[in-house]
């Protein structure tokens, strides 16, 4: 059966207290449950891209509960963009999927307030999505942005990303989302055993996660992981030509700089899947580092 919501701004601002005037109220860490999690999942291409319903799937296979919740369309490059109109409408296409017309913020800010209300989920998953979310591509990055909410709600998010850092063909990129996932629920393996009676990562610390494309196909294994950090280059720069008219064209043109060494940028260039920490203020140091290598220390693609 197929329902659709007008949910109003105030709604949301209750899950979002900044907004309305208040702190944000950062949850606890939730304690890890012995068992399979509570995933809300989600992402920035829209509910029915091919990465979130391979996310569901796979997820779902390994005994976890999984809910998505995302965006009703494509989202990509909106960041950490939330709550841009007065009301937003939400559908709910089918079981276990909630669609959002907004962006990955706001589907997870609904999600959190409406879909889990009461009883946040141990774990958000955003993504995996087309094209990597790498040095200045994860501070505008849709997918990025959905995890970032969840951190500034107190819940442990990770982002997933698949891609090199030029960009391969769609097809072989969907092929590289089967590693992606199956990565992707042994890192999530790792952290429910790491926890034991604490948290699935610290407080306020989420999982920036970017897996290569391997091979011709897609489908081949990386050669590592790799605790790493976002590289501070931007990657993407803007040309602006003026036609004359008062308009001007934009072009953006890739300026790949040498890659820092130990950030995201060469450990994809290497065919390693890069895990970098973050929280919804962007800093991290190496006190987070260290986290992340530890909890990364000896796994497999």
């Amino acid at each position: 059966m197929r329902r659709k919501r007008v949910l109003p701004l105030a709604a949301l601002l209750l899950c979002t207290p900044a907004l309305a005037g208040t702190a944000p109220a950062v949850a606890a860490p939730r304690t890890a449950p012995a068992g399979p999690l509570r995933i809300l999942l989600t992402n920035d291409d829209g509910y029915n891209a091919p990465g979130i319903r391979k996310a569901f799937e796979r997820l779902t296979a390994a005994g976890h509960d999984v809910t998505i919740v995302a965006p009703l369309t494509n989202q990509s490059g909106t960041g950490t963009k939330m709550l841009s109109g007065p009301s937003i409408t939400v559908k709910h296409p089918e079981p276990k999927v909630w669609a959002v017309d907004g962006t990955p913020g706001d589907s997870v800010a609904f999600g959190l307030a409406e879909v889990f209300a009461g009883d946040a989920p141990d774990l958000v998953v955003s993504g995996t999505n087309f094209g990597p979310n790498v040095a200045g591509l994860a501070t505008h990055s849709g997918t990025v942005g959905g995890a970032v909410a969840a951190l500034e709600h107190g819940v442990p998010a990770i982002a997933l990303s698949t891609g090199g850092v030029t960009a391969p063909d769609p097809v072989t990129t969907v092929n590289a989302m089967g590693p992606t996932l199956d990565f992707a629920v042994k890192l999530i393996d790792r952290l429910r055993t790491r926890a034991r009676s604490g948290p699935l990562l610290p407080k306020g610390v989420g999982l920036n996660v970017n897996h290569p494309v391997v091979g011709a196909d897609g489908k081949g294994t990386a050669a590592g992981v790799a605790a790493t950090f976002q590289d501070p280059q931007t990657l993407l720069e803007p040309d602006f030509t003026d036609a004359g008219d008062g308009t001007w064209k934009v072009t953006v043109k890739v300026d790949l700089r040498p890659a820092a060494k130990g950030g995201d940028i060469e450990a994809v260039a290497a065919d390693r899947i890069a895990v970098s920490p973050m929280n919804p203020n962007w800093n991290t140091g190496p006190v987070d580092q260290a986290v992340t290598a530890a909890l990364i220390a000896g796994l497999r693609p």
